[in-house]
């Protein structure tokens, strides 16, 4: 792809690399929900905490930051202690928290539904492994990923929180948390701590704001923000870097957001 940009003459992927750099570094951490998992260092509470966090990311971004620090106080700060070790009655203190449509009751589900995945699982990334092996693809390890989830007794309004892309949705929240945790660079923004699925499989996260520029650069055709987006925006990326195709995320995002392109 060639597509120059009129106004400095820029082709798209020089464009987009400068975007990357821009954007990927220590700068973009403070205001972006990837903050929470930065706040520790154990593999498990960074996945964990990665996890909630990429949860809770729509609406404002100083609210997603502020609420998901709050969840990671009422856990005392250690996640992956909190989820192994809780009593039952120390969930009762989360039938308070609201971030949107998620409530105390779906929050309650995904903290129990963490246990189990823990007690029956070496770590978080060996669940995303087994469906990625499953299937070749992030498709397969979201979908087993979502099932394992859903083993756990929960109401069916908290099923919409965790996506479903064979049902069409983009998936953006778990692909972004996939991102931050496969995705190595020199950078310090994603932690490239899951070895087992590489870069080069992950799909770009895809929004509102993404799917805008994306579009308005020629990148993707399809009006929906649905999973066959992700795939059509993937594959266009990956023709300026095949192993890394969601490094552009950054770009993308921050012309969106922070440029308002």
């Amino acid at each position: 792809m060639a597509i120059q940009n009129a106004a400095t003459g820029q082709s798209l992927k020089e464009l987009l690399d400068q975007k990357v750099r821009q954007y990927n570094s220590l700068e973009f951490i403070a205001t972006d929900p990837v903050s929470i998992p930065h706040l520790f260092s154990r593999k498990e509470d960074i996945e964990i905490s990665g996890f909630l966090a990429a949860i809770l990311s729509w609406g404002q971004r100083a609210t997603i930051v502020n609420n998901s620090r709050r969840l990671m106080g009422m856990m005392d700060s250690a996640p992956y202690e909190f989820i192994s070790g809780a009593r039952e009655d120390e969930y009762i203190r989360f039938l308070k928290f609201v971030h949107r449509t998620f409530n105390g009751e779906d929050c309650i589900f995904m903290l129990q539904a963490l246990r189990n995945l823990y007690a029956s699982n070496k770590d978080m990334e060996e669940v995303f492994r087994y469906g990625f092996e499953a299937g070749n693809s992030v498709l397969s390890a979201i979908a087993f990923f979502r099932y394992s989830v859903l083993k756990t007794p929960h109401l069916p309004r908290s099923e919409k929180h965790i996506s479903d892309p064979f049902s069409g949705s983009a998936g953006k929240r778990l692909n972004m948390f996939l991102r931050w945790m496969v995705r190595a660079d020199n950078n310090g923004v994603d932690f490239g701590i899951w070895k087992s699925i590489p870069p080069s499989s992950l799909m770009c996260p895809l929004d509102v704001h993404s799917g805008r520029v994306a579009r308005k650069l020629g990148l993707l055709k399809r009006k929906q923000d649905d999973w066959r987006s992700v795939e059509e925006l993937t594959s266009a990326l990956k023709n300026f870097d095949s192993i890394d195709p969601v490094k552009y995320d950054f770009a993308l995002f921050g012309l969106g957001v922070f440029e308002r392109y």
